[in-house]
């Protein structure tokens, strides 16, 4: 029995509807940006896996700091004990962020950072004694799938089966020169009501690579500062140089109370998060009444070994290398870009750092379901490239790593799809 007989017996799949889905593709290597199939076939990876694979898969620099991570300590309780690949990649990354992030809460993947964010901002207030509880996000916003984190996502097809067991949020458009000003005001009316403004900074990723100007991101975030309103800069996706900088947030000047990372920290290895905060933040549960104490906690917050494939993730990062990969890969898509923007099949062409994304015209049909979105997954997947469209949106996201050539390949591709598909 291969390997996707023995899947389709005992596999639940995520975003899948499994009576109608087709087979998954069974990958069983991974080598730089390329994934290899049971049969051999190779795939270029051009989404990251999920957006996470940041330096390419199977590297061999977090392979060996995993390996001897493995033999020396693979997990300890968290509370009331620590280790040293915690705290020093707590030390690491702190050195390279907005100099207010102060402190670090370790959780476990994307979702459970914005829960520890959200949560910290409903009992900072709470812990003071005020009742601030609304949060103010964007509309179309992706935060994750646990509750509280889907609570701040926009409402959809994805979230309506919950939708009367979600708590309460304040939606608002993403900024721009016509809308800002009635959206500072409409913060300064609800700001003794509002505990934070969560964001995903100049993109929203899972809307459709959506993106909006850093000068009016800086603009909301400095009127909630002057209002007294907690931010919280969600860099889930966007960390680790995916807006062509480390973080999205180095693109405005003004600095986030709190801060999340998964995804890219650990180079795609594995499952780790993390919320970042100031100093004031932290203090507001400092105290001798232990109901002030922030209860939450995962069974493998900190786990080691993750904490050490982050840490190899980032000596990476950091290299000049890396640097000039992500460089040169934003020169390469702003060029593709330029070539494909006046298309006639294509309502829009975004780009923001190393993300790309092209909207296909369909009219009114831009939904996540569009028919569309399947044939072009099928188009790229028969081509050997990994791109999983977000309805009619095909988007290129890539390991650093990746060559020029292979992104030549990818953009040649996609421009015989635009002549191929579509009337």
């Amino acid at each position: 029995m291969d390997l996707v007989e023995r899947d389709k017996k005992v596999i639940w799949h995520p975003y899948t509807q499994m009576k109608t889905a087709a087979l998954p593709v069974p990958i069983v290597k991974g080598e730089g940006a390329y994934l290899f199939a049971e049969d051999g076939t190779r795939y270029i990876d051009a989404v990251s896996s999920w957006w996470t694979n940041i330096h390419g898969h199977a590297h061999p620099h977090i392979a060996q700091k995993v390996a001897e991570q493995l033999k020396q300590l693979e997990h300890v309780i968290f509370a009331g004990f620590t280790h040293p690949t915690a705290v020093e990649l707590a030390e690491r990354l702190l050195a390279i962020l907005p100099g207010n992030q102060q402190k670090v809460f370790y959780s476990d993947n994307g979702s459970t950072a914005v829960e520890v964010a959200i949560k910290m901002c409903l009992q900072y207030w709470h812990n003071q004694g005020q009742q601030r509880t609304k949060i103010l996000a964007f509309n179309n916003a992706y935060h994750g799938d646990t509750f509280g984190a889907m609570a701040v996502s926009g409402r959809s097809a994805f979230t309506a089966a919950f939708d009367s067991l979600l708590f309460e949020v304040e939606f608002i458009d993403l900024p721009d020169a016509e809308n800002i000003q009635s959206l500072k005001s409409r913060i300064s009316n609800l700001k003794s009501q509002l505990a934070c403004f969560i964001f995903e900074p100049l993109v929203q990723g899972s809307a459709g690579m959506l993106m909006y100007e850093a000068r009016y991101l800086n603009e909301l975030m400095a009127h909630c500062k002057a209002e007294g309103v907690l931010t919280i800069d969600d860099e889930v996706f966007t960390g680790f140089g995916r807006t062509g900088k480390p973080f999205a947030c180095n693109h405005v000047t003004e600095q986030p109370d709190i801060m999340c990372f998964s995804k890219g920290l650990t180079g795609g290895t594995m499952a780790l998060g993390i919320t970042t905060c100031t100093q004031t933040v932290f203090d507001a549960f400092l105290s001798d009444d232990k109901l002030k104490t922030l209860f939450h906690g995962h069974s493998f917050t900190a786990n080691p070994i993750a904490c050490s494939a982050a840490l190899a993730s980032m000596d990476i990062f950091l290299k000049d290398a890396t640097i000039q990969n992500i460089n040169r890969i934003v020169e390469q898509h702003a060029e593709f870009a330029y070539r494909v923007k006046v298309h006639p099949k294509l309502k829009s062409v975004r780009q923001t750092g190393t993300i790309l994304a092209m909207e296909w015209d369909t009219g009114s049909n831009t939904s996540y379901f569009s028919s569309l979105r399947d044939t072009l997954y099928q188009y790229f997947l028969k081509a050997g490239i990994i791109l999983r469209p977000l309805g009619n949106v095909i988007y290129i996201l890539p390991p650093y790593c990746i060559s020029n050539e292979d992104l030549h390949y990818i953009y040649g591709k996609i421009e015989e799809a635009l002549i191929e598909i579509g009337d």
